[in-house]
């Protein structure tokens, strides 16, 4: 069983995410481009490919297809019945399909450890504290400046001790941590 919070903390972690209601809905959007959404009923509709529909079809039988239009455009599922590391996936999958090339080409690059040209984020924070905040859009420690310590601690894969370490390097710096 999932809850909203769950949603709303995949979403909130992928880059350039934001947090607003479409039709009376808690919705998630990416570049103005609405991905994920849960309704009153507490089911979760997620914009996704047909590929991807298929395949959570098969995984969650008491999801459904939504169709506007003629058009296969997504997948709803209850909260209820799906468990936290498949509605993480659904989640990226969704984000992936709605957002800018760019964007998605730079997310699948911080997947695979290829650092960009400007990151500056120390070594020493180790390689899940790494792949969290470049999958977060964070590559500098400008932008782990511009966040607070809880706002750190909530990605999946950054602890105290890569906080610790990020604050040092930030300091060094001269730049507080938010």
């Amino acid at each position: 069983m999932t809850a909203l919070s769950q949603l709303r903390k995949a979403a909130l972690a992928l880059p350039e995410v934001e947090e607003g209601t479409h039709f009376g809905m808690v919705a998630f959007s990416v570049r103005g481009k609405g991905f994920a959404s849960v309704a009153k009923d507490g089911q979760v509709r997620l914009r996704l490919p047909d590929a991807e529909v298929e395949a959570a079809e098969s995984a969650h039988p008491s999801g459904e297809r939504i169709v506007r239009k003629g058009t296969l455009i997504g997948f709803g599922v209850p909260l209820a019945d799906i468990n936290g590391k498949d509605l993480n996936a659904l989640v990226r999958a969704a984000w992936f399909c709605r957002a800018p090339k760019r964007l998605a080409a730079e997310l699948a690059a911080a997947d695979a450890g290829t650092r960009p040209a400007d990151c500056d984020l120390p070594a020493a924070i180790g390689r899940p504290a790494t792949n969290a905040l470049l999958g977060a859009g964070i590559t500098t420690l400008a932008q782990v400046a511009a966040r607070t310590e809880g706002e750190l601690l909530a990605l999946h894969g950054v602890g105290p001790k890569a906080v610790h370490i990020l604050a040092e390097s930030l300091a060094q710096k001269g730049i507080p941590l938010r």
